[in-house]
């Protein structure tokens, strides 16, 4: 295995949880109202410090999509999935865009998410960009 690339970036950082690699900035945020299996999750314009995965069709929430599984570039932690093709025309504004799990990644703050996150911070999360 060669030598692993990582990019340091720089602003308010959302981080994988497990090793505090960079994957993405609060700036590149384009909606917080995702969901994944595992709770909330954010849909980004870029992410940083990812493999992309192999490419499958799944039926999601809002219909049919050919996603990739994303995984950290330092520990391959998998932290969610990239949109390829969104088979609804109405979908078409998440191809070529990324989405982190909150349970996989650490906010600008540092804190992590989990399932009942706002009952611990009273209904707010605490990275809100």
């Amino acid at each position: 295995m060669g030598r692993v690339f990582v990019v340091t970036l720089e602003g308010k950082i959302y981080s994988c949880k497990y090793c505090k690699t960079h994957l993405a900035v609060c700036e590149d945020i384009v909606s917080k109202s995702f969901q994944s299996r595992h709770g909330k999750a954010y849909l980004f314009n870029k992410v940083a410090n990812v493999t992309v995965g192999t490419t499958e069709v799944r039926m999601m929430m809002t219909g049919l999509h050919t996603v990739a599984d994303i995984f950290c570039v330092s520990c391959g932690s998998i932290v969610g999935w990239k949109y390829e093709t969104a088979h609804d025309k109405s979908q078409k504004y998440k191809e070529g865009k990324s989405v982190l799990e909150r349970e996989k990644i650490s906010g600008p703050d540092g804190s992590y998410y989990w399932a009942s996150h706002e009952a611990h911070t009273g209904g707010s999360d605490a990275d809100d960009a």
